[in-house]
């Protein structure tokens, strides 16, 4: 991904398989145990697999995976187990769940290869307590998997922030009702719940921190982000849409009664990556998308901005892209300390205002290039101790002799509301 950053004046704003484990508070295997047992589902439904503790555990449960039968549940023992390879399943209706979080682990840090640790790509899929530790790529990736469910998950990196550390935690793409629910990822060198290219999404009650971006939602339709807490990591809560993707245009995105607090670890992202631009310290970031609400959420002692609303800034040749924000909604939030040790490329600018940025900052681009002017339609209806300004760029690239800041909030006109996701698979 690429780096979203435009100068001016030395600024530039933000456009986008097992043996024995060692011992770890968890039981550990039993190298006598015999290899997978058939056994009987809850609800009388025979395929059900319940996977014992043994030396063949990482080869027991690829083949498990492989040979499930529709509908059938997987159940993982507890301890922790080293895998050497990532797995993959592709059967619809699958139940993959275990011990619980930290009881049932599947260690990653021996992976041979480059990939994800659990890779799905079928539908009606529900992973569910278990963790996943180290993994070379990306943590679980689901691709395809419509009506997939994510629960009572710990997706982690240990140790201190490392560019070397998989992408993404939680990573469903190209996927219609998704749920990420009670979900904790830390340690992402991306993002840690990221959701592209989807639609009717709900990420609720989980905790991203130690990541470069906690939650992403890029390039998807209908979602509604909730209940989490997003903290430590170096932007809290991203909206994201990009160009020369298959599916472009995100839209209607709801951000609320979300705890996005002390949002300062260092950025650590690859060079080169889009996130690589989100200045350490940021809260929420919006950027060239339509349709956001972002109300009742508590932000605190995020020392870059709490909110930044941005256009994307590099160049892109595909006609139907609009690289801008517009229909953006900020209200009824609470805001305790922030924006007062402003981090990278913010900093300059910041120093223009005093040396700090206030609580919500647009950048105020409401055309690409030559083209003609749209309406942005930014309503922030917060109370009137909440700072705002307008940076006035007015396009990008920056005219700097038409660049034109502001403190006087934007006259825009909420849309309406947003209705609530729904997803009939978890109801």
């Amino acid at each position: 991904m690429r780096n979203v950053l435009v100068a001016m004046s030395g600024l530039a704003l933000l456009a986008a398989c097992n043996g024995p484990a060692e011992e770890s508070g968890a039981e550990e295997v039993e190298a006598a145990s015999p290899p997978a047992e058939m056994a009987e589902g809850a609800a009388g439904q025979t395929g059900d697999v319940t996977l014992q503790a043994s030396e063949s555990f990482q080869s027991d449960l690829q083949t498990a995976l492989i040979q499930a039968s529709e509908g059938a549940t997987i159940t993982l023992p507890a301890g922790t187990f080293e895998m050497t390879d990532g797995l993959s399943l592709d059967v619809n209706g699958v139940t993959l769940t275990g011990a619980g979080e930290g009881e049932t682990i599947l260690d990653f840090s021996s992976q041979r290869g480059s990939g994800e640790g659990l890779l799905v790509t079928s539908d009606d899929v529900t992973l569910s307590n278990f963790t996943i530790q180290e993994t070379k790529g990306d943590g679980i990736k689901s691709k395809g998997a419509d009506r997939i469910i994510y629960r009572d998950l710990t997706v982690e990196w240990l140790g201190e922030p490392d560019e070397e550390n998989g992408a993404y935690g939680v990573y469903p793409v190209e996927s219609s009702d998704v749920l990420v629910e009670d979900v904790t990822v830390r340690g992402a060198s991306d993002a840690g719940i990221y959701v592209g290219q989807s639609s009717n999404i709900i990420v609720r009650d989980s905790l991203a921190e130690y990541n470069v971006a906690g939650i992403e939602i890029e390039n998807s339709a209908h979602a509604d982000v909730y209940g989490n807490t997003a903290r430590h990591n170096a932007g809290g809560i991203l909206v994201f849409d990009l160009p020369d993707l298959p599916v472009m245009g995100g839209n209607s995105t709801r951000i609320h009664d979300n705890d996005i607090i002390d949002n300062n670890t260092r950025n650590f992202a690859p060079p080169g990556n889009i996130v690589a631009g989100v200045p350490s310290g940021t809260g929420v970031i919006i950027m060239a998308n339509d349709k956001v609400v972002v109300e009742n959420n508590r932000f605190d002692n995020n020392q870059t901005v709490q909110v930044l609303i941005t256009a994307y800034s590099e160049d892109f040749s595909d006609e139907d892209y609009n690289p801008l924000a517009r229909n953006i909604v900020v209200r009824s939030n609470e805001y305790g300390e922030g924006g007062n040790n402003p981090q990278g490329d913010l900093a300059p600018f910041a120093m223009v205002l005093g040396g700090s940025l206030p609580e919500i900052v647009w950048d105020g681009v409401t055309r690409w290039e030559g083209g003609e002017t749209e309406g942005a339609n930014i309503v922030v209806d917060e109370a009137e101790e909440v700072g705002f300004v307008n940076l006035g760029l007015g396009t990008y690239p920056i005219d700097m002799a038409n660049v034109s800041p502001s403190m006087d909030r934007p006259g825009g006109d909420p849309f309406g509301e947003l209705e609530p996701v729904s997803l009939p698979h978890t109801e």
